[in-house]
């Protein structure tokens, strides 16, 4: 079916009190088996590439995202196309021309008014392309002269008033929110700050997003949705299931080379894991 837009499907999970889940994908292995997984669920998804995969990908950013793309319109669900953690103007203006409905914007390395400047035109440009804009946002520092802090560094917070503050001044549509899941995480063990959400939700009139939700359990993560997250983004998982998968294949069939054979069970092994983390999202919270 044709693409839809990251906008569309997170603004109706925020209505809805749900959550469309968001996966990175490195490969095209990563993106057929989000689609599958999805497909399996039979759940609309958005499919994300990040600075870093197109880092990897030799700087090129439209092989991968021409093949997202194909794949998305061969979907049974709805499927959307996000540029994640962008720093890159020179990347962010690739955007509109790759298939791509939606930008995170990432800032955040810089002082507090460079970052809102920054992510403030940014948005500028993102909306006169008819583009959906996220920003992350936690303790933001550089006000007193202290640098800022990653907002997935231990204990760093999105506090309601600077949010709001944010939020209205850069003009994005979506904000990521630091309530204590972390980047890359590979155990299960993060904490969430419910309070803290509960408290973003009822200050911030946009949709909130998590980010480094492979860390969370999903007790944790199902506690988030219904605390209002929007839209949940996963990606440390899926390459533990891909290269788990390969990792044990190749100590069962030592003599393989043939990379078709590990790579389907790598592929089968990250489709499991959306379909789980998927209706993980669409579970109500343990009472």
């Amino acid at each position: 079916m044709p693409l839809v837009t990251t906008g569309e499907l997170v603004t109706r999970a925020a209505a809805e009190r749900s959550a469309v889940a968001a996966f990175n994908v490195i490969t095209l292995e990563h993106v057929e088996a989000v689609v599958a997984g999805a497909e399996s669920a039979q759940t609309a998804v958005v499919l994300q590439v990040s600075e870093n995969a197109v880092k990897f990908r030799q700087g090129r950013l439209l092989p991968l995202a021409r093949a997202a793309v194909a794949a998305a319109e061969r979907a049974a669900v709805p499927v959307a196309l996000h540029l994640d953690h962008v720093q890159s103007d020179d990347l962010l203006r690739q955007t509109a021309d790759a298939g791509f409905s939606s930008v995170m914007y990432d800032a955040a390395r810089l002082p507090y008014e460079q970052n809102l400047a920054a992510t403030r035109a940014a948005a500028d440009w993102a909306h006169s392309q008819n583009l959906w804009i996220e920003a992350e946002l936690g303790q933001v520092g550089g006000k007193t002269g202290e640098p800022p802090l990653d907002a997935h560094a231990p204990g760093a917070r999105t506090a309601p008033a600077e949010a709001r503050a944010f939020v209205t001044a850069s003009g994005v549509d979506a904000l990521a929110v630091a309530i204590g899941s972390t980047h890359a995480m590979t155990t299960r063990t993060a904490a969430l700050d419910h309070d803290l959400l509960k408290r973003l939700a009822s200050t911030l009139d946009v949709p909130l997003v998590l980010h480094g939700s492979s860390g969370v359990p999903d007790g944790e993560l199902a506690r988030a949705v219904a605390g209002g997250i929007a839209k949940v983004n996963v990606g440390t998982a899926l390459n533990m299931a891909m290269t788990g998968a390969i990792r044990d294949y190749l100590a069962e069939h030592p003599e393989a080379v043939d990379s078709r054979k590990y790579l389907t069970v790598a592929r089968e092994a990250m489709a499991r894991a959306v379909t789980g983390i998927i209706r993980t999202l669409a579970t109500p919270p343990a009472a």
